[in-house]
């Protein structure tokens, strides 16, 4: 801005005009802050992602897979009504036929044309039974001599045969019948298993997670993880507090057979990682803390016959062998098969 005075001159009274220039300053004004609050929030994001990549980085393999399992669905089809897509097919201890079956039944089939034996030395003074027509092998007969002979009389001491050798047929006969009751018992104790867990509210919401069938080598209880609802905690042999309830609700069922039993462990394929550990300690720890469980409920400790882990060597689910329902532990009952008048466990029809 510029203004005019006048002023005398020192030539007379002439005025000279003075231009005195002032300039103003205007302030801009305030501009605002948003990239302040823009920068703000790309710093806090930045320091949330690399504080996750820590928490990521200090997890191992199996409890990241069991977070991504529990977030989300690895396979859509559980979510159907089908049952596809599930272990056994979606099929429970509570649906009609899938507790029992008669596969396991010892079955003998008799031979068409059996091999006579060779008939082994006999003393003298003895004798044996021929083989009868219909190619049945009769046991060797032992004599017994009832009294000597009086010497000069001429007679011949008495000789009393002992009760013949069951034939092959009786032996066919009394391992089917073995079998059968086998399979009765079995049954029955299934049946009873699966009354005791639905008439516990706390332990019905299980029933997907149970899978109790016959097989050739007896009686099995498998007790899987789901997604959502695993019996161990996560990398660890510790059981949960159902895991528990169950284990003590079926080993009153299992000690009144008094047979045998053989626990065995399970895992998936998910790697341990920096550990120290692998699936085969998993599975064996979890196979042997399921065993303390069972003698804790009352279970006799000489019926325990086997703890074994198989790891991941025996998948359940073999095309998705990371799924949660690979990590179980199967209870079986050994199914008792006499031979001869001899017991033996595990014994498999031909």
């Amino acid at each position: 801005m510029a203004s005019k005075k006048p002023r005398a001159g020192k030539a007379g009274n002439q005025a000279v005009n003075v231009i005195i220039r002032k300039e103003e300053i205007v302030e801009g004004g305030h501009h605002g802050g948003a990239w302040k609050v823009a920068y703000a929030d790309f710093v806090t994001a930045m320091m949330a992602f690399f504080l996750l990549m820590w928490l990521i980085n200090a997890t191992t393999e199996a409890q990241r897979v069991g977070l991504a399992d529990y977030f989300s669905q690895a396979n859509v089809l559980n979510r159907g009504a089908s049952g596809e897509g599930k272990p056994f097919g979606g099929r429970t201890p509570f649906d009609h036929g899938a507790l029992t079956s008669d596969l396991g039944a010892v079955r003998v089939t008799v031979g068409h044309n059996p091999v006579s034996p060779t008939v082994p030395h006999v003393p003298q003074g003895q004798q044996i039974r021929p083989v009868n027509a219909t190619g049945q092998h009769l046991a060797n007969v032992t004599t017994t001599q009832q009294g000597a002979a009086k010497p000069g009389t001429g007679a011949v001491p008495s000789m009393t045969p002992p009760p013949a050798a069951p034939s092959v047929s009786a032996v066919a006969n009394g391992g089917l019948a073995a079998g059968n009751l086998g399979h009765r018992r079995f049954a029955a104790a299934s049946q009873a298993m699966t009354q005791a867990i639905k008439a516990d509210p706390a332990l019905r919401v299980l029933s997907h997670q149970i899978s109790i069938h016959e097989t050739p080598q007896g009686l099995e209880i498998q007790i899987m993880d789901t997604h959502k609802r695993p019996m161990f905690k996560l990398g660890s042999s510790e059981p949960n507090a159902m895991t528990g309830a169950l284990i003590r609700k079926i080993t009153p069922i299992l000690d009144k057979l008094a047979d045998p039993i053989k626990i065995s462990g399970y895992t998936d394929a998910t790697p341990y990682i920096g550990t120290g550990q692998s699936n085969w300690d998993l599975s064996v720890e979890r196979a042997n803390a399921t065993r303390r469980l069972m003698e804790q409920a009352g279970l006799p400790k000489p019926l325990i016959s086997a703890v074994v882990g198989y790891a991941d060597r025996d998948l359940l689910l073999p095309k998705t062998p990371r799924a949660a329902g690979n990590r179980r532990v199967a209870i079986l009952v050994l199914r008792p098969a006499p031979v001869n008048g001899v017991k033996t466990y595990g014994a498999t029809a031909p």
